[in-house]
């Protein structure tokens, strides 16, 4: 608990790194440029006055449609300096979804990268809440933009007087299971996250340089590249793109980081590339990371045969703003999610809300203080997920007598096949063991019985039409009958392209499971 009511989550970890003497420290890099503690510190004091010139006041909110760049530290710690709440949502959205948004969150402005202008421009067109919209990283003249803002503040402003309590940031959750719900976010909690997860269990240092493909938009990303990197005075590089092979591979050789963060998806894809060599990563890296979804235990495994270094494999959601569980960084076991991360209690319940014994499944509940207030304007929702001290997480798993856990899959996704429950991550993890696939995702699907049973979608590394076969068929249906129980293989395989994710890299089943339930016949 933070001892102190007055209390603004900037000053800690702006201002506080500057009055430490890390103020000539490099902060953070970019392609165009690089950021000082100092200079973070400087920029963000002048956002306040900038934004009360646009009749924003404190406990507004503004939402922040941003690459990762320098000027994402600015604008998120100088919103919050100030009293002011960024929104934080995703960079990849339709016209449709930040129009939803927008106008969900009752943003006073909207802060938009160059190259998503455009898009942003026409969500806001009309919206009542919407005073400005500006644009950051250059940009044409007829819009307001942050550089030319910022350079009419000649001094910042001191901080605004918050309280510990009350609600400092948004994110969105990612949108697996529907229409994304705007989760608030407390001062205090940024900092007992980056104290639990980064400092203690993961152990982020003052020299360490941090390169999180995961975006700042995402609770993974805004933990790793600034919470967990601010609060031990560290260095973090941004990458503003999408994140390829080939570009990670170039800004691992290129800035030389000391700790990588990913998700499953991009650490496959890597392995995946010819280019994946010792030499094209960093010298200097000392951790790799993984969250998002669980690490199927192969990707770990082939990434320590590669490069001598393991993938710690962590979970955390948006509801608790950071990671709660993971495995030791010394003493990594592929295939299990870890053990609570130190401030976080858990539990595992029946569809009753009993607690279930060791090596019986339950969906888990965590309990911690980094756990958000709520949902906002979804009080149903937020009820079902907010029991008083307890979160929550929608997710089945397993604990060993050791206090060990592993993943099972969604509870939303689970379905039982002859009367035993399948986890599709389980089935998805035996397909994506073969040598010729690289991703998978499971869904149940009826058979002519009106039986269920599961069906898979697979993305093959090499995608000709005759790989597509019959004999291939066939032989992924022995291999997950071998890997992981003859009832649990799929019947029927469908050969895709790619598979529908959020941004944030996690498989959206629920676009999947129409085309299963909605499928009859035999195997193909």
């Amino acid at each position: 608990m933070m001892a102190l009511r007055d209390y603004n989550a900037a000053v800690d970890f702006v201002d506080r790194n500057v009055s430490e003497g890390r103020g000539d420290k490099t902060a953070f890099v970019d392609p165009s440029r690089n950021l000082t503690y100092a200079e973070l510190r400087d920029a963000a004091a002048r956002i306040g006055p900038m934004l009360s010139r646009m009749g924003i006041e404190p406990e507004n909110r503004i939402a922040l449609v941003l690459l990762d760049t320098v000027d994402f530290p600015i604008l998120f710690w100088g919103a919050i300096r100030a009293g002011i709440v960024p929104v934080l949502l995703n960079t990849r959205l339709t016209v449709d979804q930040y129009r939803f948004l927008l106008e969900d969150s009752r943003a006073k402005a909207v802060f938009v990268s160059t190259a998503l202008l455009s898009v942003v421009q026409e969500a806001a067109q009309d919206l009542p809440s919407l005073k400005e919209v500006v644009v950051v990283g250059g940009g044409p003249t007829s819009v307001q933009r942050l550089d030319t803002l910022l350079a009419a503040e000649n001094e910042g402003s001191a901080p605004a007087r918050t309280c510990a309590d009350e609600v400092a940031y948004w994110l969105y959750s990612s949108g697996t299971t529907g229409m994304p719900k705007g989760t608030m976010h407390v001062h205090s909690s940024p900092m007992i996250m980056a104290q639990n997860a980064g400092l203690r269990r993961i152990g982020f240092r003052e020299d360490d340089v941090v390169f999180s493909a995961a975006k700042l938009f995402f609770s993974y990303g805004l933990g790793n590249a600034m919470f967990c990197s601010m609060a031990a005075g560290a260095t973090s590089v941004f990458y503003p793109e999408r994140p390829t092979p080939q570009t990670v591979f170039e800004m691992l050789r290129g800035y030389q980081p000391t700790m990588f963060f990913a998700v499953p998806t991009l650490y496959a894809a890597m392995l995946a590339d010819p280019e994946c060599k010792p030499e094209n990563i960093s010298k200097r890296l000392r951790l790799c990371f993984s969250a998002g979804e669980p690490l199927p235990a192969h990707i770990g495994e082939s990434w320590k045969q590669r490069f001598g270094i393991d993938i710690v494999n962590g979970v955390g959601s948006t509801e608790m703003g950071h990671l709660f569980l993971t495995n030791l960084p010394d003493a990594v076991e592929y295939g299990t999610s870890g053990v609570p991360v130190d401030g976080y209690d858990l539990r595992l319940v029946d569809e009753n809300g009993q607690d279930v014994i060791d090596d019986e499944m339950g969906e888990l509940l965590v309990r911690g203080e980094s756990s958000a207030v709520g949902y906002w304007n979804q009080r149903e929702k937020s009820r079902r997920t907010f029991m008083g001290e307890w979160t929550r997480t929608g997710d089945k798993y397993l604990r060993r007598a050791d206090g060990v856990y592993t993943y099972c899959g969604r509870t939303d996704d689970m379905f039982k096949v002859s009367g035993i429950w399948v986890s599709p991550f389980e089935v998805e993890e035996a397909l994506i063991s073969h040598p010729q696939v690289l991703e998978a995702a499971v869904v149940p699907a009826e058979d002519d019985n009106g039986l269920i049973k599961p069906k898979a979608f697979v993305v093959l590394r090499n995608s000709k039409e005759d790989d597509k076969s019959r004999a291939l068929y066939e032989e992924l249906k022995v291999h997950v009958k071998r890997s992981i129980g003859p009832w649990k293989y799929p019947r029927w395989i469908e050969f895709v392209d790619s598979l529908p994710k959020t941004a944030t890299g996690k498989i959206q089943r629920f676009m999947l499971r129409d085309k299963g339930l909605s499928l009859s016949g035999g195997e193909r």
